[in-house]
């Protein structure tokens, strides 16, 4: 392995989470311990940033243990963040573009690359790999893992899931109890994030393996929405008591590929071309009150599912922190255009432990890694226990922020 020496840059991009910070301070921290980067810069905004050369130093932010544990309990992302999609080869920007990124690498001689984000931003990582090596610019590139869908391949499950599902299960505990106080005859839908895949959706039922209650019914987008059957799996549920609970994830699809709430929204894409999502409980809760005309309302969980660090699972902290470590020093090792991932080293939920590994960028960039069949049952309301076993030592212990005057204090640049 040839030794690298220079400089690193770090940006966050995608969605935020109550734990991608955790993960910059990991990657900070990493860098400021290593013998071969000499600065660690920050990207604010991403790769749109990068692009317009709003790059800070990070050293000059972090000269103690008390700033990092800040960041490390501070939600959203605190170099801020972006959507932009890096062009392809035919596109006329194409060659612009990446000799724009170039000349800020040379100019903070850059020769290490970090990248916190989920599946799109994965995209970003691969297409500047490729560039990077076709164009011989030494440096090496890695993407760090971050999304609350928890849906990217070849890791065990992403940074920020744990905080956003434990949140959720949390939350599914009040309103459970909540609605249970009235005989009126009363339907529930919490609308839960989740364009492709319903991992979120299937953390709301964690109380069912914990002797606790849980929705009485949950569904998710791998399975096609029929709607006369979630009108009987309804119907049915208000015969056994007075008052149920549902559980949606917002990417709901009926079998001809039309999104469940596409009547309440707008049609608005991302950059990505991903349709802006919201409004399935709300149809659901329309269509409800119009076929059973029993009592019904909707509940949209929205932004706190990523952003409620008050409630953070202290596993997900600590993993998201350590994985920006692990990125540096794979990075040092000749490590290159992979994403960092975590294993799962022990299945037994009472001893669970994890490692960390990486994989190779282009087996992991623009696809999904869905809920398995067996974790959902044969009718298609709900999910199995094994599910549940899977996600619940991701959620297990408490991480609070600092608070001053009964308000947390976060960390700002």
């Amino acid at each position: 392995m040839k030794t690298l020496k220079g400089n690193a840059i770090v940006g966050q991009s995608g969605g935020p989470t109550a734990a991608i910070n955790a993960t910059l301070a990991g990657v900070i921290k990493g860098a400021q311990r290593s013998d071969n980067i000499n600065k660690i810069y920050g990207m604010k905004n991403g790769i749109d940033g990068l692009l317009a050369d709003t790059v800070i130093c990070l050293d000059d932010y972090f000269t103690s243990d008390s700033a990092y544990e800040q960041l490390k309990r501070t939600p959203a992302a605190a170099l801020g963040s972006c959507r932009r999609k890096l062009p392809v080869e035919t596109d006329p920007k194409y060659d612009e573009t990446f000799e724009r990124i170039i000349e800020i690498f040379q100019k903070y001689d850059i020769r290490y690359f970090f990248y916190i984000g989920g599946n799109d931003s994965m995209d970003t990582v691969a297409k500047l790999s490729k560039y990077t090596k076709d164009h011989e610019y030494e440096v090496r590139v890695i993407g760090v893992p971050k999304t609350i869908d928890n849906d990217l391949l070849g890791t065990d499950h992403t940074p920020g899931f744990g905080s956003a599902a434990k949140y959720i299960s949390v939350v599914m505990q009040e309103v459970l109890r909540d609605t249970a106080v009235y005989t009126v005859k009363a339907v529930t839908i919490v609308e839960i994030m989740g364009r492709d895949a319903g991992w979120l959706t299937a953390s709301s039922a964690l109380g069912r393996v914990c002797g606790l209650p849980a929705p009485d019914l949950v569904y998710l987008p791998e399975r096609a929405f029929d709607m006369e059957e979630f009108f009987c799996d309804v119907s049915a549920a208000l015969e056994k008591k007075p008052n149920i609970v549902v559980a949606v994830s917002e990417g709901l699809q009926f079998a001809d590929g039309r999104f469940v709430g596409e009547s309440t929204q707008g049609g608005a894409v991302d950059a990505f071309g991903h349709k802006y999502l919201a409004g399935t409980g709300k149809a659901l809760e329309l269509a409800v009150k119009d076929k059973l005309g029993t009592k019904v309302r909707s509940i949209e969980l929205n932004l706190p599912q990523r952003c409620a660090s008050h409630i953070a699972s202290l596993r997900d902290i600590e993993e998201s922190f350590a994985v920006g470590q692990a990125a540096v020093s794979a990075a040092e090792q000749g490590v290159s255009r992979e994403m960092m991932v975590i294993l799962r080293d022990n299945d037994e939920r009472e001893n669970y432990s994890s490692v960390y590994g990486h994989m190779d960028i282009d087996l992991i960039a623009n696809r999904t890694k869905f809920v398995p069949k067996h974790y959902i049952n044969e009718r298609g309301n709900n999910v199995t226990d094994e599910c549940l076993e899977y996600i619940l030592p991701l959620i297990e212990g408490e991480c609070y922020p600092e608070y001053k005057n009964g308000l947390p204090v976060f960390f700002e640049f």
